[in-house]
């Protein structure tokens, strides 16, 4: 297994362009490290920066009026799905643990994934 996500872990986007910290809202009970231990369904981001994407309406928009030179626009990261594939040996709160293995995907055609974790890693069985 590898490391475990908590609360302030960093991440990034493929298509962002700064990281952002990983909020954990699904549990609030667990801790790992003395951080609130994060599962796949924490997919809440405040924002990468500039986003790159052309499938985000914004930078379509304002790619086109550039005359078609890619133009970032601030990034609102549309998460809706859980993070894949998390660590389903280890439960928080009746839901898998997120580990920095695992990926998430932006409506916008973004890859996240963890850049850096606080926790330390737990071995399992």
């Amino acid at each position: 297994m590898g490391n475990p996500m908590v609360m302030s872990a960093m991440c990034t986007c493929s298509f962002g362009m700064t990281p952002a910290p990983l909020m954990v809202s699904s549990n609030q009970t667990v801790t790992m490290c003395k951080m609130m231990a994060a599962t796949i369904m924490d997919n809440k981001f405040p924002t990468f920066g500039m986003c790159t994407s052309l499938a985000n309406p914004t930078v379509a928009a304002a790619t086109a009026a550039a005359m078609g030179v890619l133009t970032p626009m601030p990034c609102i990261p549309l998460t809706v799905a859980p993070w894949v594939p998390g660590c389903p040996t280890v439960m928080v709160n009746k839901k898998p643990l997120l580990n920095n293995t695992s990926k998430l995907i932006c409506g916008y055609g973004g890859i996240i994934q963890p850049m850096m974790t606080p926790a330390m890693q737990v071995k399992t069985p």
